[in-house]
């Protein structure tokens, strides 16, 4: 079983850039994909970006393409998404999770959750 902990969440303002990070440890994970989701208030938990371990390959949501960058960082056992221009659509509870799949942007095929960091924009 891999444990995932996220962190780096906060309250920034619209345009500000912020990082999240989410650290894995356990299992060996060097199959698995991780993903990043989000999920606001009253809402689904949505899609956002994920990254294959060891090839680096990535792939993200359309509302967050050109502003998001999913990374990993083998040595640390960490994979980070670094968020840009944020706006305050993007304010959100951010989750990682892992999957066996590649391509998947359903929550349903990924696992091992973290507890999640919050962000907040304020316009």
């Amino acid at each position: 079983q891999v444990q995932l902990v996220e962190s780096g969440g906060g309250l920034v303002q619209a345009g500000d850039s912020l990082r999240l990070s989410c650290a894995a440890s356990g299992r060996s994970f060097s199959l698995y994909v991780m993903g990043w989701f989000r999920q606001a208030a009253g809402k689904e938990r949505d899609f956002v970006a994920a990254i294959h371990w060891d090839s680096g390959r990535t792939y993200y949501a359309d509302s967050v393409e050109d502003r998001f960058m999913i990374s990993r960082d083998n040595a640390k056992n960490t994979v980070y998404l670094q968020m840009n221009s944020l706006k305050p659509e993007d304010t959100a509870i951010y989750y990682c999770g892992t999957s066996n799949i590649w391509v998947t942007r359903s929550k349903a095929n990924f696992g091992s959750w973290g507890q999640g960091t919050q962000v907040t924009v304020s316009s």
